[in-house]
């Protein structure tokens, strides 16, 4: 059982004057049910319910006041209340639209208990509550797989731990953090995958987990298809995105296939939902608030990059790379910083962007922007020490600050350089793996 950072924000969320039930989201088996049974240590009582389970789920269905429904389940679990600290976890929630539509009861009436949701698929079964679902009266949490920090954690990798968390990183740790970094890039993030190669420091022993975590995915989210050919436009959604992830894409043909742009689109976005996928959008602003252009075609972020590594046949490959922007087009070293990315935010579903300039002659394409207080800070990942910074320049040409960052292969550095009409700006190169530090040292790069 891994120690996740999200523990802290649920510790964090249990001490609230006015605490609300949460909903903690996530795709299946990024380790929700995990992080909640370590974080129920903190209490006198834990109830746990599985709404997969027909004895749980039926508690929900009779419409009892809450006070009822509260002695229902002490009763279902042969329990008593306890004058300590109580918290009810109730598990694969998206089964019972009855139980999400009580959950503003818990707020209302029994503001005592703590109580956390979770499951899949809850943007269906908000649509399917309707007016009954309890809006304003719930906050939400997103959980995504282990980030980095979490990998080295789990790994036991105490030293490399400590020098990724010192600000400026120190260069005598960058070759083993680098090499730590692709070894995370090589088998993600996913929980299970995590925990079986650490046990066994062995790739081909994994292999049927990840193949076991498509089948869950393809029976997951197909059910929930609106009618059978939904479901057969869903799974090719679902065996293609790993090979499409990190580029920009159109939804007509999707996956060389024939379907068209509504249904594939549908697809896509049901993907979404589940948190499979990521549709990010591009934006032409260079000041806040970052407003995407959904007109444009989007660029497809994957669930985890280790599942993109075995779907794709990638990781024969990877023990003969150095420079992650060598392999693969250098789709991963982008597509794991989208993750890293990603994972910073555990409050809201904010989606990442990046910059684009499109003229017939001249097109910029900045990879991600990232809003920090008063700024968009533009962020590219680079080849190497070197590389070109036209699509940067562009950028911070119209920008009203003189900060940019480059993730890229090197030791940490903080370098002037100019747009081709004179600007001067600070360049903070940071190399892939603090891309989870990411706004503490955007931080540092202003304050100092």
């Amino acid at each position: 059982m891994f120690f996740r950072k999200i523990i802290n924000e649920l510790r964090i969320w249990a001490n609230e004057k006015d605490r609300k039930p949460l909903i903690l989201r996530g795709a299946r088996q990024v380790g929700k049910t995990t992080a909640v049974e370590i974080f129920s240590k903190d209490f006198d009582q834990y109830i746990y319910l599985n709404l997969e389970k027909n004895e749980d789920a039926e508690i929900f269905n009779y419409g009892l006041p809450v006070e009822d429904l509260i002695q229902s389940i002490y009763l279902s679990k042969n329990m008593t209340p306890s004058q300590g600290k109580t918290l009810i976890f109730i598990d694969e929630i998206q089964n019972s639209p009855q139980a999400i539509a009580q959950l503003r009861y818990f707020y209302e009436s029994a503001k005592k208990l703590h109580v956390i949701a979770a499951g899949s698929l809850l943007e269906v079964m908000i649509r399917e509550a309707g007016p009954a679902f309890p809006v304003g009266r719930i906050q939400y949490m997103y959980l995504y797989p282990l980030s980095f920090e979490e990998f080295l954690a789990a790994a036991g990798e105490d030293q490399a731990l400590k020098c990724y968390h010192k600000i400026p990183f120190p260069d005598f740790g960058f070759t083993r953090l680098l090499k730590l970094f692709h070894r995370y890039t090589l088998i993600g993030g996913m929980p299970e995958i995590v925990g079986k190669y650490i046990e066994n420091k062995d790739i081909a022993t994994i292999a049927p987990v990840y193949q076991g975590l498509l089948v869950a995915y393809l029976d997951d989210v197909s059910k929930y298809a609106r009618n059978p050919t939904m479901a057969q436009v869903i799974r090719h959604a679902i065996e293609s995105a790993p090979l499409e992830a990190g580029q920009r894409i159109k939804f007509q043909g999707f996956g060389n296939s024939n379907y068209k742009s509504r249904e594939m689109g549908e697809a896509l976005r049901m993907l979404e939902r589940a948190m499979l996928i990521y549709l990010l959008y591009p934006s032409t602003v260079t000041q806040p608030p970052v407003r995407p252009a959904l007109k444009k075609s989007p660029r497809l972020q994957f669930l985890d990059t280790g599942l993109i590594n075995y779907f794709a046949g990638l990781q024969d490959y990877f023990f003969k790379m150095e420079n992650l922007h060598l392999f693969y087009k250098g789709l991963l070293a982008e597509h794991i910083v989208g993750q890293e990315l990603l994972a910073l935010d555990m409050k809201t579903s904010r989606k990442l962007s990046f910059w684009v300039r499109e003229k017939k002659q001249s097109n910029a394409e900045v990879d991600f922007i990232v809003p920090f207080k008063q700024h968009i800070i533009p962020v590219e990942v680079k080849s190497g020490k070197t590389g070109a910074l036209r699509s940067l320049h562009q950028f911070m040409i119209r920008a009203d600050h003189p900060f940019a960052v480059r993730l890229y292969a090197g030791s940490v550095e903080k370098t002037q350089t100019s747009t081709p009409d004179g600007k001067s700006y600070t360049l903070l190169n940071l190399p892939y793996f603090l891309a989870g530090k990411l706004y503490d040292y955007i931080d540092w790069l202003i304050e100092d």
